[in-house]
């Protein structure tokens, strides 16, 4: 398992998170190679570290009308 040094990761919180503490999800820019991904609402938990194609693959998804409602 390879570590990332963080410690000096930009965050920024998603578009689409909802505003009232619920479903806020933060992803770190200029961690070469990677995309880590976290919830906002622990800024010191864990932190999930994708691969660009799974992350682009992922936000593909996530604009298409073909999600499943919940």
């Amino acid at each position: 398992m390879r570590a990332f040094d963080l410690s000096n990761a930009h965050w920024r919180k998603s578009t689409h998170s909802d505003g009232n503490g619920g479903n806020c999800v933060e992803v770190a820019d200029g961690v070469p190679g990677v995309v880590p991904v976290r919830d906002s609402k622990v800024p010191h938990g864990p932190v999930v570290v994708v691969g660009p194609a799974a992350w682009a693959a992922f936000v593909g998804y996530c604009r298409t009308d073909t999600s499943p409602a919940s």
